[in-house]
């Protein structure tokens, strides 16, 4: 079994910045992709950022996104990170880290980001 948890969502004024982190425990087999995807409220789930490979591979990026956030993290170690900056109201969400491994695939509970004034 492979548990996801993620942390340091919280409130933050427009323009400022988040570090969110994900950690992966448990019988992770290899890693064919790590994702971050959110949440807002009324809205359907949106892939945010797409990382091939787990780390190190091809990363893209949201148009809505792209040029403020920025991932990283170690496959080996199980750790990844997405940084946000210059946050705007609009990335109000709650955020899920995923992977995908060659025997499943897994989610995180989801960490809330609220950007207000």
């Amino acid at each position: 079994q492979v548990h996801l948890v993620e942390s340091g969502g919280g409130m933050v004024q427009p323009g400022g910045s988040l570090r969110l982190s994900c950690v992966a425990s448990g019988s992770v087999s290899r890693i064919t992709e790590m994702n971050w995807y959110r949440q807002a409220p009324g809205k359907q789930r949106e892939l945010v950022v797409r990382s091939a490979g787990g780390s190190g591979g091809v990363t893209v990026y949201s148009d809505s996104v792209r040029g403020r956030f920025a991932v990283s993290g170690d496959s080996a170690e199980m750790t990844w990170h997405l940084q946000m900056n210059s946050l705007k109201p609009d990335d109000t969400a709650v955020y899920y880290c995923k992977i995908n491994t060659l025997h499943g695939s897994w989610w995180g509970q989801g960490t809330e980001v609220t950007v207000s004034s």
